[in-house]
């Protein structure tokens, strides 16, 4: 009914325009016969032509009238279809949901606050693209992930960016911390999933945006069915309950990905993970500049960048605080080297989770992250936890064995190289043993984990040994870059 309607005024305002362009002409025809002994000059002849011009599109448009038709109501189609189906689902919102006081804040951040993370941004920037301009991905039927997991180490802005996206895409941002969906009653919980996401909704397109998620999403027993699991069956439901189109983007922040539900992490919930790690060295000069902007200061950046080597984003953001309480408790207007030297005792002594390396450890560090560079061939960041692992579906013996080399080549490479066995990374050798005894136990592929970590072991010192000279080159990348790319490999 409403296309005819349209299509009916499209026929109607052509033939107008034609008519008019007929009367006009005929008019102007006359007035130049009655009047033309008195006519001078080329205006009269520049109407006239303007008015045959007139007619001639007036013609066109109406030869044409088909196609342009199928043009207008097609754009009324797109323009149409994000509104549509932000309609629908504000209509599926019950009333009750919404009586809550959870409200969305506005946010003042955006991208040109934050540091580094050059990567991180260009990935995120797509899902700004779409909250900005839906329009532009809904006509080619493309739907954005559901959910984005930002995982990464405590302190490295994972709130800091979705309060980004929130503020480059100018659109509500819904912040709820995952213990705050944990009561003592139960169905507290899910209730209050139901109002945040009924109150998106209401306010799309929004950003839901879920800190320190695994405090809800952890991996269910079955064998229970409390409060945490009520919470987190619900969440699993709203997010199945909307689409890509729907102009709702939940974003979660954790640095236990492996504590996760299976269900949280398929396809379809949070479908995109960003893994946002510890700065390095040009991230951290960008912060410090960034930090020192606008104050008053006589420090070296370049010399404090290779200072605080395992510094995350809100480590140096402190280090920069202290440092300027010690120069205002001084009663000085200048900072110096000298606060910036009792800003890191303090940091150093009051937090011993924090890597504060010298050169030699860090030395040592980057023998082992370059020995795993060189025997997995992929990029490997100084402060990287983990290196990157073969996932097929159905993984071979040589697959799995090649895991187990990826995690202890870090601890073969210092050995082989200082002469001396280091603590590093523990979780390295807890992989391995696992992917060991999935290879014995579970798969029956081999008789002994003990042995067949030794004989890896041995293959892995053979193989070093004879690189050492290779091993010591990437060193030295990772010392400067502090990042080994596969450019160098």
């Amino acid at each position: 009914m409403l296309q005819d309607s349209n299509d009916k005024n499209i026929d109607k305002n052509l033939k107008l325009m034609a008519i008019s362009a007929v009367v006009l002409l005929i008019l102007f025809v006359y007035t130049l016969y009655k009047s033309s002994s008195i006519i001078q000059g080329s205006s009269y002849y520049i109407g006239i032509i303007f008015l045959f011009v007139l007619l001639f599109l007036a013609l066109f448009l109406k030869f044409k009238q088909d196609k342009i038709k199928a043009f207008l109501n097609r754009n009324k189609k797109e323009n149409s279809v994000f509104e549509n189906e932000l309609s629908k689902s504000k209509a599926k919102i019950s009333t009750d949901d919404l009586n809550s006081n959870i409200q969305a804040v506005t946010s003042n951040v955006t991208f040109k606050d934050i540091a580094g993370i050059k990567e991180i941004k260009e990935e995120l920037e797509e899902i700004v693209d779409f909250l900005n301009d839906p329009k532009k991905y809904l006509k080619y039927g493309v739907k954005l992930p559901k959910g984005v997991l930002l995982v990464g180490p405590p302190g490295v802005g994972k709130t800091l960016i979705a309060r980004a996206v929130a503020g480059e895409a100018d659109v509500p941002f819904f912040y709820q911390s995952g213990a705050s969906f944990v009561h003592i009653y139960v169905g507290m919980g899910a209730k209050k999933v139901r109002e945040l996401f009924a109150k998106a909704k209401q306010s799309a397109p929004a950003i839901i945006f879920i800190d320190e998620i695994d405090a809800v999403g952890k991996m269910r027993s079955g064998k229970s069915n409390d409060e945490r699991e009520s919470t987190l069956n619900e969440l699993l439901t709203q997010m199945d309950g909307f689409d890509g189109d729907s102009g709702v983007i939940v974003i979660a922040a954790t640095n236990k990905i492996e504590v996760l539900d299976d269900a949280l992490l398929r396809a379809g919930r949070f479908d995109r993970r960003v893994h946002v790690g510890l700065p390095n060295i040009e991230d951290r000069k960008r912060i410090l500049e960034l930090y020192l902007s606008g104050k008053n200061h006589e420090i070296n950046i370049e010399k404090l960048v290779n200072e605080t080597a395992g510094f995350s984003s809100a480590a140096l953001a402190t280090l920069i605080n202290e440092a300027l309480l010690n120069m205002i408790k001084s009663n000085r207007k200048i900072l110096d080297n000298d606060d910036i030297e009792v800003a890191k005792n303090k940091l150093e002594f009051g937090k011993k989770q924090l890597k504060i390396l010298d050169d030699k450890q860090k030395e040592i560090l980057a023998i082992y992250q370059a020995s795993k560079a060189f025997i997995s061939k992929t990029k490997v960041a100084l402060f990287d936890e983990s290196v990157q692992k073969l996932n097929p579906t159905f993984p071979s013996y040589n697959e799995l064995c090649e895991n187990i080399r990826r995690d202890l080549s870090g601890f073969i490479g210092v050995e082989v190289i200082k002469k001396e066995k280091f603590a590093i990374n523990s979780e390295d050798l807890e992989s391995a043993e696992k992917t060991a005894n999935e290879i014995v136990k579970k798969y029956k592929m081999a008789n002994s984990v003990d042995e067949l970590l030794t004989n890896i072991k041995n293959d892995l010192r053979t193989e070093l040994s004879s690189n050492i000279e290779e091993i010591n080159r990437l060193k030295e990348i990772m010392l400067k870059n502090e990042v080994i790319s596969l450019e160098n490999l």
